[in-house]
């Protein structure tokens, strides 16, 4: 396992819970986390914490990404880390949040296109908890008029869309990337293949290869730890090796999502096993997928 291959790490958070700015982390009732209780993470994270997370690893430029901060102050989240930026040099660029069907989301995006860190936005889109249950139709989906009148917005900002939703929504999402061909879709964490049997392994290849067709959509490979069972390359190889192979090896990147996957795994778990897996790959497709990507789609 080479440990010198710079990385970039293209998915994590900082948090200073003192800020009382994360509603999840900091009060009750607690909400619904696909690793389970989330305890372990409700504590102050820190440029400090992720590097002594990450010791051992060259981790050269990092990508910060929204954190659920008060969603009344999109823009102090901003704000805040920026600070943290000009403190510690880390991160090197954000992903922010922004409610695209919300009244002020074509001011809220201007601030964020002008505001010198911001590559991107996130805004998780309304899901349904199976692949069984008919699409959502209430405000926030995907298909819905409104929302899609604020993702309308994005490219006049030069601003890409990291989408987190489950794999059964890929189609909904490759209607959208079709429909805005001039902004780039960034899917986060691998789109959750949470069913490890053949027939879920099966239906998310699928969902990746219809998605997967659109040239403006890439994907972070991350957040793949099953609750309750180890981080290991044997769990993991697979999920990888079809995504690059889905993607190829100029459309995926590699992240921690940390301090959230600390509860899946270490980080010398989880980026170890990233380089152990792709170690049978060409050189320069490793950098790409550790490096270069990130560099690219995020604009470092």
């Amino acid at each position: 396992m080479d440990k010198s291959l710079p990385i970039v790490d293209a998915h994590h958070h900082f948090w200073d819970l003192s800020l009382g700015k994360h509603p999840w982390l900091c009060r009750e009732p607690w909400i619904h986390m696909r690793y389970g209780d989330y305890s372990a993470i409700r504590c102050d994270y820190m440029p400090q914490d992720y590097f002594r997370d990450a010791h051992g690893f060259q981790v050269v430029k990092s990508v910060y990404v929204e954190t659920e901060w008060d969603p009344d102050d999109p823009l102090g989240e901003v704000d805040w880390i920026k600070g943290v930026m000009q403190e510690h040099g880390y991160p090197n660029a954000v992903v922010a949040q922004a409610w695209l069907d919300a009244e002020d989301v074509a001011e809220v995006l201007a601030a964020h296109g002008a505001s010198g860190v911001v590559r991107g936005v996130r805004h998780k889109p309304t899901v349904t908890h199976s692949p069984h249950m008919p699409s959502p139709h209430p405000r926030g989906c995907m298909s819905e008029t409104r929302w899609r009148d604020g993702y309308a917005l994005l490219a006049r900002h030069g601003l890409s869309f990291d989408l987190q939703a489950v794999h059964w929504h890929m189609a909904e999402a490759a209607s959208l990337a079709r429909d805005f061909p001039g902004t780039t879709i960034i899917i986060n964490h691998t789109a959750l293949p949470a069913d490890r049997s053949e027939s879920g392994l099966l239906a998310w290849r699928r969902s990746l290869e219809t998605i997967a067709a659109e040239p403006n959509v890439a994907i972070k490979i991350s957040g793949i730890g099953m609750p309750g069972r180890p981080w290991t390359v044997a769990a993991n190889r697979r999920p990888v090796l079809d995504t690059i192979a889905i993607f190829g090896a100029d459309r995926c990147m590699f992240a921690s999502n940390y301090p959230v996957d600390r509860m899946a795994g270490s980080y010398r778990e989880i980026f170890g096993g990233f380089l152990t897996i792709t170690a049978g790959l060409p050189d320069a497709d490793r950098r790409k997928l550790f490096h270069d990507n990130a560099v690219r789609y995020y604009r470092l």
